[in-house]
């Protein structure tokens, strides 16, 4: 059963599409990813889902009730870990966990075992009357994630959950959000520009420009790509990348100074490929598709090398703003 429905959502500032005619659904126990760069629209997307951005144009079924008609419904619905900080850190966490359960309603009898339940989901019950501003920042994240899922939402949002932490906090946090949907039966929509985060989820979407490029299951986006990808390492790489797509009819790419192209077989390929270009190949490498061969093939580009350029994107984005004003 789809427990979110969206159908020709867009957001637009000004002249800038942030989100254009996006349509998706999601399936009540999954854990669903949003993948792509910085500024793709995921961001804005959560936002319109949760009930705090109005979309410009399109529908959004939520939990069974409409967001723009029915927002009261889908709040008590959804839990939510924003990408910045959020926590009052003078407060301590179990202070924290109290205040959200006022506002969600949760009676007072109820609070104590509700508390203990989502602390120890997260390994924070040790440190539940600690201040917030002792903690870590993962230990930050899984406090928030704890508070998001106070109230038993059907579906928990978490907006690029495990930005700046180190790989070893990031994948506790993943140890604690891959167990929900079987431990709360909560369902998990969650933005990332991470490929391994993206790896862990049932299904994602590639979202690049606002638009979903395409989606699908891990494996079924990377089995898409099609064969092996192999990397080559020589002199001349633009010559020989214009040499090599012509004898073959290949596509072939120029990627952080290398050369990429994807063929059915790698290992009956590379032989062939090297007798017929020797010395002028200085490495071969052949592996398995990625997400990031799937981004690429799909935008034209990797997201790594998206990331690099997101600052001056915003900018460019704001001045047009201020420019369509002025």
């Amino acid at each position: 059963m789809s427990v979110i429905e969206v159908s020709h959502l867009t957001k637009r500032f000004g002249p800038f599409t942030a989100v254009d005619d996006l349509n998706l659904r999601v399936e009540e126990g999954e854990i669903f990813g949003f993948l792509g760069p910085n500024g793709a629209g995921k961001s804005t997307t959560i936002k319109m889902l949760a009930t705090l951005l109005k979309p410009s144009a399109g529908s959004i079924r939520l939990a069974g009730y409409d967001v723009l008609t029915e927002p009261d419904r889908v709040r008590a619905s959804i839990g939510l870990v924003f990408q910045d900080p959020s926590l009052d850190d003078r407060l301590t966490a179990s202070e924290n966990l109290a205040f959200h359960a006022m506002m969600y309603g949760i009676p007072r009898r109820d609070f104590p075992a509700r508390e203990r339940a989502v602390l120890e989901m997260v390994d924070l019950l040790d440190r539940r009357n600690a201040l917030v501003k002792t903690f870590s920042g993962g230990m930050k994240r899984r406090l928030e994630i704890a508070r998001g899922l106070l109230h038993h939402p059907q579906v928990l949002f978490l907006d690029e959950p495990t930005v700046g932490l180190d790989p070893q906090t990031r994948a506790a946090i993943w140890e604690h959000v891959l167990r929900l949907p079987s431990e709360e039966g909560t369902t998990v929509f969650m933005t990332t520009h991470y490929l391994d985060e993206a790896e862990n989820c049932d299904r994602i979407a590639i979202i690049d420009h606002g638009r979903i490029q395409d989606e699908g299951s891990p494996e079924a986006l990377k089995h898409r790509v099609g064969g092996d990808v192999l990397r080559l390492q020589g002199p001349e790489p633009e010559i020989l990348g214009a040499e090599i797509a012509q004898r073959y009819g290949l596509e072939v790419r120029s990627v952080a100074g290398a050369l990429e192209l994807t063929v059915p077989d790698g290992a009956s390929f590379v032989p062939g490929l090297a007798a017929e270009f020797a010395g002028r190949i200085e490495a071969i490498e052949v592996r398995r598709p990625t997400l990031d061969d799937v981004f690429l093939q799909l935008t034209g580009r990797a997201i790594r090398e998206e990331e690099g350029s997101t600052l001056e994107s915003m900018r460019l984005r704001r001045r047009a703003f201020q420019g369509r004003r002025g």
